[in-house]
């Protein structure tokens, strides 16, 4: 009995020695629901994969939130390892001087080979210095798209595979909806990303000058032009009339379709994975509605999403814990799970043609149109947008488009506010970086 006693204070003494062995690599994230419980797989199946490190994911809140609290903790000694950082705080994290560690370097020093070519070439761009090294891991890469009730297009007359391809056919589409009974015939999430920013790519217009600002700080808002102006007045008439039904910023529409009380919504392609588990529901997925008479429409969505930072101020052996993680997330398999699953863009071209191969795309009908809102050859006006105190300039966005859903403001002065207001932040983001 003694020996048996021994033995087992043993092998409790070696498990903890082993549980202390590992080192732990602190990556806060703002996933939560279907996509947090996807999160938390992920750092599971590295974990399993090795013994020597384990990656500890943790909700910090939404992307603001999360964003706001590394920075606060980095000033403090006590950063994460690795922080997800949402595509509008790009700018942002590059110019926050001694913050980062370019992902590029941490797969280099750890000795990974990081070839940036095998990711989709508009979801590498957006994370690229202009000395052309990648500074983020891409992770979460989204697009908006167009969803559908379609036991509510059948009950309204509306053929449910066939859902609106232009503007005009949407509002034709919620007047009918309106008449069988919705209270909310359409719907959007992020109202800034997919009315502004992508509608602006999706036209192919400029949203801001320098190439939406990857050329130069010294850019400029752009969103008082004709059709800028032309799209928020039509959406502020489909909410006089009861056609559109403003529910909230960021994703704060989603509940309300997967309930079912919206019918129609735009939102990013990752809300798939909310949808297909809580909705009761046929539903289906589109393109984005667009203009048919403007020159060069459709062109390109852009992405949305987040990325990975790895921040400063770790220890080499860290490092290799941070580069072993993302290695992993890039592999083939890990990346077409991923797709599949959240709805999320394959953000290698490798995982794109595993899911196209097996069979996926047909078995789930319009699961592809991300990727082919995504895969077009971008131009000047359709790459992204890449500006510094972009989250702030989202929140006078955000403002200003609620005062015109609201009828309190036109929408020509909505924009021209818009501009005057972001213009200002640009300006001193500009005056702060320039070297």
């Amino acid at each position: 009995m003694k020996l048996k006693s021994t033995f087992a204070a043993l092998a409790v003494a070696l498990a903890s020695f082993s549980a202390q062995a590992q080192t732990e690599i602190q990556m806060w994230h703002s996933m939560s629901g279907a996509l947090g419980e996807w999160v938390n797989d992920l750092a599971n199946g590295y974990n399993q994969t090795q013994k020597d490190y384990k990656v500890v994911p943790v909700f910090k809140g939404n992307y603001d939130e999360s964003m706001t609290a590394a920075m606060a903790a980095f000033r403090g000694g006590n950063a994460p390892h690795i922080l997800q950082v949402f595509e509008v705080g790009t700018a942002t994290m590059m110019y926050s001087k001694g913050a980062i560690v370019p992902v590029a370097k941490v797969m280099k020093d750890a000795g990974y080979k990081f070839d940036p070519s095998v990711y989709i070439p508009a979801v590498a761009g957006y994370y690229t210095a202009p000395n052309g090294d990648i500074q983020s891991l891409p992770f979460n890469s989204s697009t908006p798209v167009f969803w559908y009730n379609k036991d509510a297009f059948k009950a309204a007359g509306l053929d449910p595979e066939s859902p609106p391809k232009t503007w005009t056919e949407l509002t034709l589409a919620a007047s009918k909806l309106k008449a069988s009974g919705h209270k909310c015939p359409y719907t959007t999430a992020w109202q800034t990303w997919v009315h502004l920013e992508t509608f602006s790519a999706w036209h192919d217009v400029e949203f801001a000058t320098q190439r939406n600002g990857f050329k130069g700080l010294n850019a400029r808002l752009n969103v008082t032009s004709p059709l800028h102006v032309r799209h928020i007045e039509n959406l502020a008439n489909m909410a006089a009339n009861g056609l559109f039904v403003y529910k909230g910023r960021a994703g704060a529409a989603g509940a309300t379709f997967e309930s079912g009380e919206c019918a129609m919504y735009t939102n990013s392609s990752a809300a798939y994975a909310g949808i297909k588990r809580n909705a009761k529901f046929a539903f289906g997925v589109g393109t984005l509605p667009y203009y048919p008479d403007v020159k060069g429409a459709p062109q390109n969505t852009i992405i949305g999403g987040a990325s990975l930072w790895a921040m400063a101020g770790k220890k080499p052996n860290e490092y290799k814990g941070v580069a072993g993680f993302f290695n992993y997330l890039s592999s083939t398999d890990v990346q077409t799970q991923t797709h599949q699953r959240t709805g999320y863009l394959p953000i290698t071209k490798a995982a794109y043609e595993a899911t196209e191969k097996s069979g996926f795309y047909k078995q789930n009908p319009g699961t592809d149109v991300s990727v082919t809102q995504m895969v077009r050859k971008t131009t000047d006006r359709s790459q992204g947008v890449r500006l510094g105190s972009f989250v702030q300039i989202r929140t006078i966005m955000d403002e200003e488009l609620e005062l015109v859903w609201a009828g309190k403001k036109s929408a020509k002065d909505s924009l021209a506010a818009i501009k005057t207001r972001g213009d200002e932040l640009l300006v001193r983001f500009e005056n702060a970086n320039r070297k």
